[in-house]
């Protein structure tokens, strides 16, 4: 029989913000207990650290470069706002195969199309922060007489131009049960129960998907969390000990266009304090929505998965946001499904944002045929024996101007290429905070050479035409005289040229 499922979903959120994944000062008991009773992914990346793309990667478990969504719409700068029109996407899957699909939250994938195109039900709430405006978020705070938001305490840095910056984060004048996050949780809740009636009466699956906006910047909360975590107990990041030496300039322009040598250490540290209280809060909503779940008694019938589309910077490299820097902060991202029936597991593996699509339309018994970036994760978490990668690669294309680039991220190593400037080496294991680029390293040229073969393989099995730059500019040896050239409509066969291929020979530390 199918499976129901419950997927959760944050924006911009920070591994280590979690009990999970090691940090002891934030109180995340409800992720934590989610983590302890499934499969906690340790090493999972998004395609692309930019909302809109990596959305759409999930909907289409497509890199990308294939489905051509690439940049977020409010800063678009020419690249498309919607998917074609036949592009294929799980939820339309999922309801051909009998299931009842809902969305409340964030979008955030196009701009013509919204999620009911693609056969969500749900509010439509579209943006990329809390549309407080919203009339169903109104009539929420109407129905039970409470306040709209107000923000004082406000937080921001300074423009390079001398202007006030980016509104960074302030003080909400509301109780946590009128925030816009916590509506959120109310009609998930809501909505839940609804499915788990048609489920009851007629036997018809659900999948229910509840996308939080936060902790997306800007982190407005209620005293109750803005004041949660004591700013002396949070050390600033290693790598704010940033010089980029050696770097691509675009990195030290937007620590400069985020404006983080424009404030003092104290307001560095409050920053990181409210965000740990933002995950805090959202966690403590969270923990409603899997509290109804557990009420409904179909704990042993749904699987529940919780991820988020890409990190955050909160002062790591003197930067805020995400943007043009392929660093660990915005590419690493939580990754925890708990599947009814299996054990409790670590896995170690490097997996993608992408590959939840195919683990979604497996638990619903559907091909995954056309995720063609996809992996199904249930043999990671049912502990079977199968080869997987021990590399991933991941894509930019910009935001605010655009900036391409591609990542090789192996066990020990990061490649990152930049056709504006230089490339970037990182040594993961003597360097996890990548300070020292060591592209030009002649110490290290042989570990970079193999690098740069395997993301130009890599990229011509996909059919990523990124790989024409590194013919010519990059040391890719024998592998540029490989025939370019592709029939047509052999986007799934590439896919599976590139599968065949991984895990790596080579063993890179």
């Amino acid at each position: 029989m199918s499976t129901n499922m419950l997927f959760l979903m944050t924006d911009q959120h920070r591994v280590d913000t979690l009990g999970a994944y090691g940090n002891q000062l934030v109180p995340t008991p409800n992720l934590d207990r989610l983590a302890s009773t499934g499969a906690l992914f340790q090493r999972c990346y998004t395609p692309t650290a930019i909302c809109t793309p990596a959305r759409a990667s999930l909907l289409t478990g497509q890199q990308p470069f294939r489905h051509k969504l690439l940049a977020n719409q409010e800063r678009n700068v020419g690249y498309n706002e919607d998917l074609a029109a036949d592009t294929f996407t799980f939820p339309q899957a999922l309801r051909g195969a009998g299931y009842a699909c809902g969305l409340i939250g964030k979008w955030h994938v196009g701009t013509e199309r919204n999620a009911a195109s693609y056969g969500f039900e749900g509010p439509d709430l579209q943006g990329w922060h809390n549309p407080v405006g919203h009339e169903d978020y109104q009539a929420y705070l109407a129905e039970r007489g409470l306040p709209t938001a107000s923000v004082s305490e406000e937080i921001r840095s300074t423009y390079p131009n001398g202007s006030p910056g980016n509104l960074l984060a302030g003080r909400l004048a509301q109780p946590i049960e009128a925030t816009f996050e916590a509506y959120l949780a109310t009609r998930a809740i809501e909505m839940l129960n609804s499915y788990v009636d048609r489920f009851t009466s007629t036997g018809s699956p659900f999948f229910l998907q509840v996308n939080f906006f936060g902790p997306h910047l800007p982190y407005l909360l209620p005293g109750e969390y803005f004041d949660l975590i004591d700013p002396s107990m949070v050390a600033l990041p290693t790598s704010v000990a940033e010089t980029f030496e050696g770097k691509p300039a675009v990195q030290r322009k937007y620590s400069a266009h985020w404006g983080y040598d424009t404030l003092s250490t104290e307001q560095s540290r409050k920053l990181i304090a409210v965000y740990w209280g933002y995950v805090a809060m959202i966690d403590s909503l969270i923990g409603r929505v899997l509290e109804a779940l557990d009420d409904t008694g179909l704990v042993d019938e749904t699987a529940v998965f919780f991820t988020a589309d890409h990190g955050e910077f909160t002062g790591a490299h003197r930067l805020h946001d995400k943007g043009p820097a392929m660093y660990e902060d915005i590419y690493r991202i939580p990754g925890i499904i708990r599947v009814p029936g299996e054990k409790p597991v670590v896995r170690n593996e490097m997996v993608s944002l992408t590959d939840f699509t195919a683990t979604v339309l497996e638990l619903a018994d559907v091909s995954t045929e056309q995720a063609v970036d996809s992996r199904s994760l249930l043999p990671l978490i049912r502990g079977e024996g199968i080869d997987w990668p021990r590399e991933i690669v991941c894509e930019f294309h910009g935001h605010h101007f655009p900036y391409v680039q591609r990542m090789l991220r192996t066990e020990s190593w990061k490649l990152v290429v930049n056709p504006e400037s230089t490339n970037e080496l990182y040594d993961l294991v003597n360097d996890p905070d990548e300070l020292v680029n060591r592209y030009h390293d002649q110490s290290v040229a042989d570990v970079r050479d193999v690098l740069v073969q395997r993301l130009y393989q890599i990229l011509q099995a996909r059919g990523d035409k990124f790989y024409h730059w590194m013919t010519s500019m990059d040391p890719v040896g024998s592998l540029a005289s490989l025939n370019p050239s592709r029939a047509p409509g052999e986007a799934t066969a590439a896919a599976s040229v590139a599968r065949a291929m991984e895990p790596t020979a080579a063993e890179m530390s």
